[in-house]
């Protein structure tokens, strides 16, 4: 909901060149969402600027349709064609689509044909390519010269009222201009911001919660209003969950999520989570919208758990990752106190967001001075599904990682998702969260935390296991996500007995100084490996291996898969064999 006449009370406006609005494929996908629950704005007021031409690209070549508008038919709303030479229809028709807006909660266009007397810009020489039409363009006067014209015909004002109006409206554009460039340094930290810092910090959080504390939510969560009748396995599911936080073991990764966002809600933080299938999880592991199966009535054990002023919103997006990621991003920079995240159905699938991420989300702090908090959930590593669900595309994270303008974390336990998550909402600056969350981690059975572990201290950039036989000690293998188990399972055999692991759970930024802490009682250790599942010029090697070998002062060996220009192999039975071959690699003392 939009609380106390939101939706009446503010006005999203729109505006649009005619080549992008018919060509642009997000247009379409911004009108999709108006109606939705979760993504209704209570209409959009859209103004096409139809100046009959996209930088060199006349209609002729830029659309299929008759109008530039024609796309947002699909909401059978209306759309207005007005001249924009007369000023009074262009005036007339904006209050009729306020109106429209006003009283039907819909969006409304207004296609404004008109002209561009400069070309692209003031620099531009559209002759070359449009002579005729910019011939024509060249003999007509300003739009303010034709209406002045036609004022005076009528009578309203004479040549000297005209001058005088003149003055007084570029004064204040001046006056406006002035006063954008003394706000130009506090843009970005003004209003609800203001008690935000601006830089990032490795800020110490204390996000650890009392046992009794995460009991209570344990039980809230998993109890179940009167009537409401549970699926069978939903039962089940549930009453695993209350099991495993009642007896302080067993904490998966869904629970350890689940007791995240609960104990935030509780504290008066309010929680937004949308993409594809997120209620139920595309692994069936969320559940965070219930439903009864002979009613078909909705209960999220979550939107109980919210302390007043506090709201739970969980939402099935469209099958849309640009827009949708995009008015995440929009809203998390008008909610600077909540968890807004993003959740792709498979990591891979963040690519139909790339211009989102490149154009706002990593370099909106160095451009517009607007820092975000959103946090984005890829499902990410390498289980034989195929090239479009293995990677979350983390080197293309790492690549736009500059200046501590975003977090790259790659979490493996549920312990230290929880304590991220509830990282995240408390610290005192904002910078987005790219959290590459596991698809077989979800229910593999070393991958569980105790409660104990959610109770004390907060979240950990870098975890070291040291050798089962420090006197034996020959090999450091550092790696990041899944493959951990994979090298846990062997290190813990005999031929592992002096390999020493160390995970780094977050890339960027880089805690040099917890890396150099961690593995300093190893620094004896004849090798030093990073370990991956992605291809040699995937994942994180390019982005760490310099840096890595500068913090150990010397070699850093690599294992992972070969170059590829295909993500992963497509057939589970090649990748297993090479899943194989970079364990056995990697454990072997020799590394052959």
């Amino acid at each position: 909901g939009y609380g106390g006449g939101g939706a009446a009370r503010v006005l999203p406006v729109l505006i649009h060149g005619d080549a992008a609005f018919a060509g642009q494929g997000m247009v379409a996908e911004t009108l999709n969402l108006s109606q939705l629950e979760g993504y209704g704005t209570g209409g959009t007021v859209h103004i096409v600027l139809n100046n009959q031409i996209g930088f060199t690209t006349t209609p002729e070549d830029s659309r299929s349709t008759r109008y530039a508008t024609d796309v947002a038919k699909m909401l059978s709303v209306p759309i207005f064609h007005v001249h924009g030479e007369d000023s009074e229809a262009v005036l007339h028709v904006a209050g009729l689509a306020l109106d429209y807006r006003q009283t039907f909660a819909r969006d409304v266009i207004i296609e404004v044909i008109c002209y561009r007397r400069q070309g692209h810009n003031e620099g531009d020489e559209p002759y070359f390519t449009q002579p005729l039409m910019y011939d024509k363009i060249k003999g007509r006067p300003a739009v303010s010269e034709i209406f002045a014209e036609r004022l005076q015909e009528e009578g309203v004002v004479d040549a000297g009222q005209v001058a005088t109006l003149t003055a007084d409206i570029e004064a204040r554009l001046e006056q406006a201009h002035g006063e954008q460039q003394e706000l130009i340094d506090v843009v970005g930290f003004t209003g609800k911001w203001s008690r935000i810092e601006r830089q990032w910090r490795p800020a110490p959080v204390a996000t650890g919660l009392p046992a009794a504390t995460l009991r209570s939510l344990g039980e809230q969560l998993t109890t179940l209003p009167e009537g409401f009748t549970p699926h069978a396995k939903i039962d089940r599911f549930l009453q695993r969950r209350r099991q495993a936080v009642h007896q302080g073991e067993g904490i998966d990764w869904s629970t350890g999520e689940a007791l995240a966002f609960a104990s935030l809600l509780a504290e008066g933080v309010s929680v937004r989570l949308s993409g594809q299938d997120s209620r139920r999880g595309t692994f069936s592991q969320r559940h965070a919208a219930l439903f009864d199966p002979l009613t078909g009535e909705p209960y999220s054990p979550l939107a109980a758990v919210a302390r007043q002023g506090a709201a739970w919103r969980v939402y099935d997006s469209m099958l849309s990752e640009a827009a949708v990621l995009g008015f995440e991003y929009g809203y998390s920079l008008e909610t600077p106190f909540s968890l807004t995240i993003w959740e792709a159905q498979f990591g891979d699938f963040v690519n139909g967001a790339q211009v989102i991420i490149d154009q706002f989300l990593v370099s909106g702090e160095t451009k517009w001075d607007r820092v975000s908090g959103l946090t984005l959930f890829l499902p990410h590593g390498y289980e034989g599904q195929g090239p479009e669900h293995s990677s979350g595309r983390l080197e293309r994270f790492l690549q736009l990682a500059a200046d501590n303008n975003i977090q790259i974390v790659n979490p493996s336990t549920p312990a230290q998702f929880f304590h991220l998550l509830r990282r995240q909402a408390r610290q005192p600056f904002r910078r987005p969260l790219i959290v590459f969350t596991p698809k077989a981690l979800l229910r593999h059975p070393r991958c569980v935390s105790s409660v104990e572990e959610l109770t004390t201290g907060g979240f950990q950039e870098v975890l070291p296991l040291p050798p089962k036989e420090p006197s034996q000690l020959h090999s450091v293998l550092l790696c990041s996500g899944k493959i951990y188990y994979d090298l846990l399972e062997k290190v813990e055999q005999a031929e592992g007995a002096g390999i020493a692991l160390l995970r780094l759970e977050q890339l960027y930024p880089l805690r040099t100084d917890l890396l150099q802490e961690a593995l300093r009682p190893f620094a004896d250790a004849k090798r030093f490996v990073w370990v991956q599942e992605e291809p040699r010029n995937a994942g994180a090697w390019g982005f760490l291996h310099e840096q890595l070998a500068g913090i150990l002062n010397q070699p850093l060996q690599y294992v992972g898969r070969d170059e590829a220009a295909s993500p992963a192999v497509g057939s589970h039975r090649l990748h297993q064999k090479e899943q194989e071959e970079i364990i056995r690699q990697a454990i072997s003392p020799a590394g052959s």
